[in-house]
């Protein structure tokens, strides 16, 4: 299962989602992927995408985290035994997103709702000191806007990493990568 993790105030439609799911499908394998639509909140987040991968041989899974994805997705992957492809990763979103705290608007579904202390501290209780390299493929643009790609390239040292000079935030260029995320994931379900 290949099992795509959208970023903050994002969503199942975003466009990396969408890519994705289309190349996944145009692939004849659209039942091998997932795409939840996550809750705000991270506790939801994270029980919302452990329902999908308890049921599987969490070896074969893939999660591919966008942004604060990225960062469940690591949670995910040590508690899990999973592999995941990070895409311009949240290293520490628990700090970034402490100054957005007040009222918030889904850029997609445009749920409205407000960022809290809470929300940051449940963030923070799933920080990992260590990860496991080789279950990780870091794939991060260096115009990223709102995440220093540097941080990324850090925390994931030692991780299968490609480095994109360039793009931005939303990484645009996400469709020249595809056969990539679908090869790392199908190099784990051997």
């Amino acid at each position: 299962m290949l099992i795509y993790i959208h970023g903050f105030n994002s969503s199942a439609l975003s466009y990396k989602a969408g890519l994705l799911r289309e190349h996944m499908a145009k692939l004849g394998l659209a039942d091998c992927y997932a795409c939840p639509e996550l809750s705000h909140c991270p506790k939801q987040a994270m029980a919302q995408l452990e329902a999908l991968i308890t049921p599987q041989d969490p070896r074969g899974v893939t999660l591919v985290g966008s942004s604060l994805g990225g960062f469940y997705a690591t949670s995910l992957v040590e508690r899990f035994g999973a592999r995941a492809v990070l895409v311009n990763p949240a290293v520490r979103p628990y700090e970034l997103l402490a100054a957005y705290l007040g009222p918030q608007k889904n850029l997609y579904t445009g749920e409205a709702y407000e960022l809290t202390p809470q929300h940051i501290a449940d963030l923070r209780e799933l920080e990992l000191e260590t990860i496991t390299p080789s279950r990780y493929l870091l794939i991060t643009a260096s115009g990223d806007e709102v995440l220093d790609y540097r941080a990324g390239v850090d925390r994931y040292a030692g991780c299968e990493q490609i480095v994109v000079p360039g793009s931005d935030h939303g990484f645009r260029g996400f469709a020249a990568y595809l056969d990539t995320v679908v090869a790392f994931w199908q190099r784990g379900r051997v």
